[in-house]
């Protein structure tokens, strides 16, 4: 398929740039595949769209304060912290890349000074420090890394505070991401209650989102892109509830993208393989899902990997219909946006 059957206009006044006072409030889009039927909804009654026989499945990553400015020689320059790949040494995004070199010294902190080791595609460089607290250290200097779309001054403290805390969801748990899984940010622990209440089903995954969730297409042909990969991690009780749901036929509920690429990288002919992994599973239109029944998501990017995922779940055409649909009753998109339930 072509990258241009991706694109839709969308207007900028409808990207989100700041949460809702109440994350429940969000809208959600509930489409239905049965019937090519389109409802409009708010998120706080999403139980009422669940049966009891669903297996609702979350992503319990946690996001890191991943974005911050390094010194090199007396200039400042943007990081972004991907991930830790051994004792001390982390690989990162950097911009404007071109000004990194091999051998250059970064000063974070007084505390946080590492050295480049090796340039690597993308803006990406190795960043050897001297310590092995680096996380530590970032908890006490770093930014929520919200994606380029939403805007953010540095003198913006205390809404960058808010950020810190809504672009997390209220399950997160287990640190390692730099983005959010965004389709978990509408839930409170009062919905899961009330999920919870209504003898519905529950467990969690972890998915570390890194630079492949949001990694660009740059070919015409979306069959020649090659994602990066990812870390996930499903424990063994998970696994079994999940295989258990698929054998009596009810239905898995995957909340957000990543949930099921986690899961269907995970799906073998003998049910779900447990324990720590890594992906670069990229599901675009004619996909066949082993795992997910029901996806909750959020609106995503114009030729993104995210939307041809979602376009492979919902059947292309009406994918873009609800989003026409979307576009034209003014839901809020992207990240702090609002969301859809694929039934």
């Amino acid at each position: 398929m072509e990258l241009k059957k991706f694109d839709y206009h969308l207007p900028k006044g409808l990207i989100a740039q700041k949460p809702l006072p109440q994350r429940q409030e969000s809208r959600m889009l509930v489409v239905n595949r049965k019937d090519n039927s389109i409802q409009h909804a708010r998120f706080k009654d999403f139980s009422r769209y669940l049966e009891k026989n669903n297996l609702l499945v979350l992503n319990d990553t946690r996001v890191i304060p991943a974005r911050t400015w390094g010194q090199k020689k007396g200039k400042e320059i943007e990081f972004l912290f991907l991930r830790e790949v051994k004792p001390k040494t982390w690989e990162v995004l950097c911009r404007p890349a071109k000004k990194v070199r091999s051998k250059d010294l970064i000063e974070f902190s007084p505390s946080l000074k590492g050295e480049v080791t090796q340039i690597l595609p993308e803006g990406r460089r190795l960043i050897q420090f001297s310590r092995n607290n680096v996380l530590d250290q970032l908890h006490k200097i770093g930014y929520a890394p919200l994606p380029p779309y939403i805007k953010r001054d540095r003198s913006e403290t205390s809404l960058n505070n808010t950020d810190l805390q809504r672009y997390q969801t209220v399950f997160a748990r287990n640190q390692g991401s730099v983005a959010a899984p965004t389709a978990g940010l509408h839930f409170t622990e009062e919905i899961l209650k009330k999920i919870k209440q209504r003898g519905i089903a529950h467990t969690f995954i972890t998915l570390d989102v890194g630079l492949a969730t949001f990694q660009p297409v740059r070919v015409n042909n979306i069959q020649d892109h090659q994602m990066l990969t990812e870390e996930y991690h499903i424990s063994k009780q998970s696994a079994q509830k999940i295989e258990r749901a698929k054998k009596t036929s009810n239905p898995v509920v995957c909340v957000g993208t990543t949930t099921v690429r986690a899961l269907e990288s995970a799906a073998r002919e003998e049910g779900i393989q447990s324990g720590h992994d890594s992906t670069d599973l990229f599901i675009y239109p004619g996909y066949k899902f082993k795992v997910a029944d029901r996806l909750l998501t959020n609106f995503h990017l114009p030729c993104s990997t995210l939307l041809m995922l979602t376009a492979a779940f919902a059947g292309y055409d009406f994918l873009m219909q609800a989003y026409e649909e979307a576009v034209k009753e003014k839901y809020r998109f992207f990240s702090y946006g609002d969301c859809m339930y694929i039934r």
